[in-house]
């Protein structure tokens, strides 16, 4: 098979890592593989933050958390149904950052950019022998001026990660996937 097409099809969302630190020359190709993102009339207006500390990555943690702990209690409440599919997450020791050992936020002025951006950091990171993940509740830190102040948030930038990095515990096993709809005319 084409070995860029099997890297798409092998990349999965991580969510159980070993504690290993990842080298920073690894993290530092995974990053611009981000960086050769297309962008519209080249901007390129995106930057990255690097977390390995483990002292911010646990301030990341609680401030994230409180905020994923919200809408995980709601939906405990008032949608059990979605609840059932969701239930095992409130019992993981860290259902944000799943205790990976580097936070790599993308911060940005374009959601579309930054998402090819994040796109292009998972499949290098799945060929570079590292598990990755999008994370949604990992970006919920504005609620902390510490870590603004950290990420150097300027004017019109967004966070549009973060993506996780790390040696993977578990290999997650191949959803099923549908097949496409097309529309061939």
């Amino acid at each position: 098979m084409n070995p860029v097409l099997e890297n798409i099809k092998n990349r999965r969302s991580v969510r159980s890592y070993k504690a290993d630190p990842v080298p920073q020359e690894i993290i530092q190709q995974v990053i611009e593989a981000g960086n050769y993102a297309p962008t519209g009339n080249n901007r390129q207006a995106w930057r990255f933050v690097v977390v390995t500390d483990p002292e911010m990555r646990g301030k990341l943690y609680e401030t994230a958390f409180a905020n994923w702990k919200k809408v995980f209690d709601n939906i405990k409440k008032n949608n059990p149904e979605h609840y059932e599919s969701v239930k095992h997450y409130g019992e993981m020791k860290d259902p944000v950052y799943y205790e990976a050992p580097c936070v790599v936020f993308v911060i940005g002025q374009g959601p579309i950019d930054s998402a090819m951006v994040t796109e292009n950091m998972m499949l290098a990171a799945t060929s570079l022998g590292l598990g990755s993940c999008y994370l949604y509740f990992g970006a919920q830190v504005l609620d902390n001026s510490e870590i603004v102040e950290a990420l150097e948030l300027g004017e019109g930038e967004k966070i549009y990660g973060p993506v996780i990095l790390g040696y993977p515990d578990k290999a997650p096993e191949m959803p099923v996937k549908k097949p496409p709809v097309v529309k061939w005319i």
